[in-house]
C-alpha cells in the first residue's frame, strides 16, 4: 500500500493526461478527469461489474462512437480514477504513477469507443 495526498494523486493524472502522444490528446474534448476516493454503487451498473470488484476507475459518457447528430451542448464526460483502490495495491509512488496511466488511457480507450474485449484482443489490459 502507498498513500499520497489527494493534490498529489490529482497532479499525477494531469501529468499522465499532458503526457499522451498529442494525436490522442488533441482528439479528447468536452471530457473532464476527476479523482474520487471509490467508485458509486452506479459505476459497478455501469460497467458491468459484480460490487466486490475493485475498479479503478471509470468512463461515464457517451463514447465517441455512440454520439449522433443531438449530442450537442452536453455537460463533459467525465474520466474518473479512483483514488483508494489504486493506492491499495500500488507498491510505491512509481508503481502508483504507472497504475493510474493505465487507468486513464483505458478509460480513454472508452472514450473513443474500444470496448473492453476489443482491449483484450489487442492486449492492452
Amino acid at each position: 500500500m502507498y498513500e499520497v495526498e489527494r493534490e498529489r494523486f490529482e497532479a499525477i493524472v494531469a501529468g499522465t493526461v499532458e503526457d499522451l502522444p498529442a494525436e490522442f490528446r488533441e482528439r479528447i474534448a468536452n471530457v473532464e478527469f476527476a479523482v474520487e476516493d471509490w467508485p458509486r454503487p452506479d459505476d459497478y451498473a455501469h460497467t458491468n461489474s459484480p460490487a466486490n470488484t475493485m475498479l479503478l476507475g471509470v468512463y461515464r459518457g457517451v463514447p465517441l462512437t455512440k454520439r449522433q447528430s443531438g449530442y450537442h451542448l452536453t455537460l463533459p464526460d467525465r474520466i474518473v480514477v479512483f483514488q483508494q483502490p489504486l493506492q491499495r495495491i500500488a507498491r510505491d509512488e512509481a508503481d502508483l504513477s504507472e497504475r493510474i496511466r493505465h487507468v486513464v488511457r483505458h478509460e480513454i480507450a472508452h472514450y473513443f469507443g474500444i470496448s473492453d474485449d476489443r482491449l483484450r484482443e489487442i492486449d492492452a489490459y
